[in-house]
């Protein structure tokens, strides 16, 4: 970790404002670097630090973290405090309640798809319906047709949307020790079923239905091909099987409000979540208790400054580990106050998230670029119109492209709150390269440095470490607190894809750079990166070229074979309203790329795409845009789509020749 000069010569670095230094925890680089060197030459104080915040039933035994990375020295494995026990949903809850005195903090500002549909919880009572759901897993007093109450260590699985009643289940089994499996509520019913079936879940909890927008989701017949569901009621219709469905608020109403937690150990599965599953059978990600307790507790309260009064919010969905850790875990820990959205960015109007901002006074923002870039579409005044409280934006999902972090930070942000542009993957359980807001000079579009305890390198395909200004593969050297333990049911697997490519280090599957001040930039997974007449193209940088041009609001590139450069560059871009796609325009979108980046760079194919194919979580699905460019009908599992009309017409806009 270098010293970072005032301003790099060609490159812009900002800085934070001496006002949110003053108060910040992390204030400056050099107390950064010092902590830093710290947490990676002595794990056991730099996180036992941390574990001093915590209740512990029982002490660790044995190191504080013990691992293998290497596959040649015997199976891969990370402990941490093994021995200890805890349970992580009376630290998040019990905790702040009985110890900090925060019980009539308000926990959540729930807001609903439609605005006016909105409601409050605060400790107290989200503790109270935490333990009369965790009552009701466990009993077997009314839920007698459950063959065996729920208990530790059994796998649960939860398709819900964004309301209250998720984050309550899925504390209620951190209570009682079972191992929670979310379910993202755009999933398929073949999809949900492959989960449930993989990590044999013994119960499904759902909801009836909701609206996203003016689309209404039908969960339950969605899940009806479960055996066994909890339902919660929105609706005032939906088909009901009294032999098998169990309805959360008729058994939720006889609860006891008071249930004892289940102590366990530090090692303990806490959850299981799986990734999308876009190529091959879908990995289920294993975390474990108070690794994942202490990491996410950390990288929320130094990543965002999080401070008593301040008022959070994540715009992601619980069904992604964006959610799990930054909704739920992460939030709670530190006792802060969050909002917990259930709607759309653009619903009813395009000023709906700044409304919300201004409603609810919140001071820390964390969203998607895509949802950035959707938003820039429509300008500066949707977001003008209304008061502004916000003190620090963050990003996450996919590396930001330089334009889009200058609207986000000059716009949203009035040029005065600091972005930290995270990375980190369902895999990671938290942040592990990304800005401290008050201590790092920003660079926009970097993910800077990593946070405390990570151990960043880049390699060659050999599996050399490139030392200085490189690109290659981003792996870490050692473990950190709340990194995965293993794939469900499948050690073996998770060794295959993280350890085997490069012994001795966790592969990321990303590519990387590092510049000569020693930031990080991310360029998008390794099979984002295109390989054309011999040189290596990250499809990041393309895109980014291509959205400076004052028409593109949006941008994909792709790879398609070349039978002379062996890849071919095959960009689809979405104009912002208003602006026609013709000759002219491709013309300067090819001389912008050929001039930011190189001729090599220059694209083959531009397609005008009214619409990209999005995830509801808001991420392209660039595996969809490579069968298009090549003209492949069999997508595989779109099931995640947000709107799947867009298909059609990108294939019909599709490119034939080159431009």
């Amino acid at each position: 970790i270098k010293m970072i000069p005032d301003k790099a010569p060609g490159e812009e670095v900002l800085h934070a404002s001496g006002d949110l230094k003053k108060q910040a925890h992390i204030p400056s680089f050099e107390k950064y670097k010092e902590l830093y060197i710290r947490s990676v030459e002595s794990p056991e104080e730099f996180w036992g630090d941390v574990a001093k915040d915590f209740f512990w039933k029982t002490k660790y035994t044995g190191k504080f973290l013990d691992y293998n990375f290497d596959v040649t020295k015997g199976e891969i494995f990370v402990k941490c405090m093994e021995g200890a026990t805890t349970n992580i949903c009376y630290n998040v809850l019990d905790r702040n309640v009985h110890e900090r005195k925060l019980g009539d903090k308000m926990a959540f500002y729930w807001e609903g798809n439609e605005p006016g549909d909105e409601k409050t919880v605060t400790y107290r009572e989200l503790l109270q319906q935490v333990c009369k759901f965790a009552n009701v897993l466990k009993s077997q007093g009314k839920t007698q047709m459950l063959l065996n109450c729920v208990k530790k260590g059994d796998r649960v699985s939860i398709y819900m949307p964004m309301v209250v009643e998720l984050v309550v289940a899925m504390l209620a089994c951190a209570r009682i020790g079972a191992v929670h499996s979310i379910v993202f509520a755009g999933f398929s019913a073949e999809s949900l079923c492959e989960r449930i079936m993989d990590s044999q879940c013994c119960i499904l909890i759902t909801a009836d239905g909701f609206y996203r927008g003016n689309k209404l989701i039908s969960l339950k017949l969605i899940a009806d091909e479960a055996l066994q569901k909890f339902v919660v009621q929105c609706l005032s219709y939906v088909p009901w099987n009294p032999e098998v469905d169990l309805c959360w608020h008729s058994l939720f109403g006889g609860a006891s409000e008071e249930c004892e937690p289940v102590w366990c150990d530090s090692e303990d599965p806490l959850f299981i979540l799986y990734t999308s599953g876009s190529t091959g059978k879908p990995k289920g990600v294993l975390h474990t208790v108070s690794g994942y307790m202490l990491y996410t507790a950390a990288t929320f309260k130094m990543v965002f400054d999080y401070h008593s009064d301040d008022v959070y919010w994540c715009t992601a969905d619980i069904g992604w580990i964006t959610g799990h850790s930054y909704i739920t875990y992460g939030p709670l820990a530190n006792g802060a106050t969050s909002v917990l959205f259930e709607g759309l960015p653009t619903y009813p109007d395009v000023s709906r998230m700044w409304e919300i901002v201004d409603k609810y006074h919140v001071s820390k923002f964390y969203t998607a670029p895509t949802a950035i870039r959707l938003l820039m579409k429509y300008g500066s005044e949707p977001v003008q119109k209304y008061r502004t409280s916000l003190k620090i934006l963050g990003t996450v999902g996919e590396p930001i492209n330089p334009e889009a972090w200058q609207w986000y930070y000059s716009v949203v942000g009035e040029k005065r709150c600091p972005v930290v542009d995270t990375f980190w993957q369902t895999e990671t359980g938290g942040h592990v390269m990304t800005p401290l807001p008050a201590a790092t000079p920003m660079k926009p579009g970097s993910a800077t440095f990593p946070f405390f305890g990570v151990v960043p390198a880049i390699l060659n395909e050999s599996g050399e470490e490139l030392e200085g200004p490189s690109e290659g593969y981003l792996v870490f050297k050692q473990p950190w607190p709340g990194v995965m333990r293993t794939v469900y049911g499948n050690h073996e697997r998770f060794e295959t894809i993280y350890f085997k490519k490069f012994p001795g280090y966790y592969v990321t599957g990303d590519g990387c750079r590092r510049d000569k001040d020693g930031y990080y930039w991310i360029t998008g997974r390794i099979d984002d990166m295109l390989n054309v007449s011999g040189h290596l193209l990250s499809t990041a940088e393309v895109e980014s070229a291509l959205v400076e041009h004052e028409a593109v609001a949006e941008a994909a590139v792709v790879g398609r074979p070349h039978p002379v450069k062996g890849e071919s560059l095959y960009c689809f871009v979405t104009l912002n309203d208003g602006i026609n796609y013709n000759q002219k325009l491709e013309a300067e979108l090819k001389k912008q790329v050929r001039e930011k980046i190189g001729a090599i760079a220059t694209p083959d194919y531009i397609q005008n795409a009214p619409g990209l194919p999005k995830t509801r979580s808001g991420k392209i699905m660039r595996r969809v845009l490579r069968k298009i460019a090549c003209n492949e009908q069999d997508l595989g599992d779109v099931s995640t789509l947000a709107d799947s009309s867009v298909i059609e017409q990108l294939f019909e806009n599709r490119c034939c020749t080159t431009v």
